[in-house]
């Protein structure tokens, strides 16, 4: 299974889905389908590099925070970013992002405020793992 990401409907929001054949690749899909909401993140050149990290043993908790942690490293610097890699150690997610400044000509789409609980998922289904959740927007 190749990763991949899709949006499922909600009231007021956007419910995102990230797939792969590891929770990991999921959530790294997850992470591309959030970005995605903001801007053509193939458009998006791989100029900045961040990393981030936290302890989670819950796989759901898991996910809202790296989203989460993406968006802020994100909105602190002005950035959107359009590539992400994301291990895992028991309790220990270290994660990197690469993107770049927002340019006055990319075409912005919808700014997400923050991942949410709502609808959040993370499970093991016959083609791989899928990770999902609602992202405020």
């Amino acid at each position: 299974m190749r990763s991949s990401y899709s949006y499922f409907d909600h009231d007021a929001d956007i419910g995102i889905i990230g797939c792969g054949e590891t929770a990991v690749a999921a959530f790294v899909a997850a992470a591309e389908a959030m970005f995605a909401i903001m801007a053509d993140i193939t458009e998006v050149n791989d100029v900045v590099h961040v990393q981030v990290g936290f302890e989670e043993s819950d796989l759901e908790l898991a996910l809202v925070i790296w989203l989460n942690r993406l968006l802020t490293e994100a909105r602190m610097e002005g950035l959107i970013f359009s590539r992400f890699a994301l291990q895992r150690n028991e309790t220990n997610w270290r994660g990197e992002a690469w993107g770049e400044p927002w340019r006055a000509e990319m075409e912005r789409g919808v700014e997400v405020k923050g991942a949410t609980l709502t609808m959040l998922s993370v499970k093991q289904v016959e083609a791989g793992w899928e990770a999902r959740c609602v992202v405020d927007v």
